[in-house]
């Protein structure tokens, strides 16, 4: 059985102050049946881990750079990342591949960075409005993935997040039938390409989750859980959430 995740991604938000949402989730999902995880900014990183204890929470980046080290002002390596308590770190996000245009081939440097760190990669593909009412959702995804998601991954380091952009933040969210398509196709492509392997990848949906959609979005097939952004911010929003992937992965009967 693959585990459930519910994965939170504060982007650019979060102070020291945050760190009370950080002792709050610990302190409340230590029993969660689901691996929990928060992606606060690098600034956070390691403050939050500290401030975590020894609760099961897990904690990881939102980006990387492919390099290890060098004359890169501005940006954080994997190694770094690692070196501050990540487990995880987020590539391919599409604000990354909107806002500094970074390509599938960046995208799989960076996961091939994370994976030589020992980071799991969370990548993330998604399609536009436009490119979905062109009927061209399926074919822009199946592309991304082919050439983000490197050689040799596989389902310990590697995990995939369809996040379709038009629903980021914007409060749409695709049909059951929509997400359960891209989710069913995923799932072809990875046992396509990575045979047996391919089951073991954990495929989760991202774009406006929030409590009153969770449950019925986790209860679609090929859906492991959740990359959420704005309802992860505050404890109270996000562990409704939590719950109700708990819920989703305890044992039938």
């Amino acid at each position: 059985m693959r585990r459930k995740l519910a994965a939170g991604n504060w982007k650019m938000n979060g102070t020291r102050a945050s760190l009370d949402e950080v002792r709050t989730l610990a302190a409340a999902t230590s029993g969660a049946r689901c691996e929990v995880l928060i992606c606060p900014p690098a600034t956070l990183l390691a403050r939050a881990n500290e401030a975590a204890g020894a609760a099961p929470l897990r904690f990881g980046g939102q980006d990387c750079h492919a390099e290890p080290s060098g004359a890169r002002t501005g940006d954080v390596s994997a190694e770094q990342l690692a070196d501050a308590g990540a487990r995880y770190v987020i590539v391919g996000h599409s604000e990354r591949r909107t806002d500094h245009g970074e390509t599938d081939a960046m995208v799989a440097a960076k996961a091939m960075a994370a994976r030589r760190a020992g980071l799991r990669a969370i990548i993330c593909v998604g399609e536009t409005l436009a490119e979905r009412e062109a009927g061209q959702a399926l074919a822009v995804i199946g592309r991304q993935l082919a050439g983000s998601v490197p050689d040799g991954a596989t389902g310990a380091d590697t995990v995939i997040a369809y996040e379709p952009v038009w629903a980021i933040g914007t409060g749409l969210t695709p049909t059951p039938d929509q997400i359960t398509e891209v989710h069913g196709e995923l799932r072809a492509a990875l046992l396509d390409r990575f045979g047996s392997g391919g089951w073991d990848f954990r495929l989760l949906y991202g774009g406006s989750v929030k409590p009153g959609n969770a449950a019925e979005i986790f209860a679609l097939p090929e859906v492991d859980g959740a990359l959420v952004g704005g309802a992860s911010l505050k404890a109270a929003d996000f562990l409704p959430i939590v719950a109700a992937l708990s819920a989703a992965a305890a044992p039938a009967g």
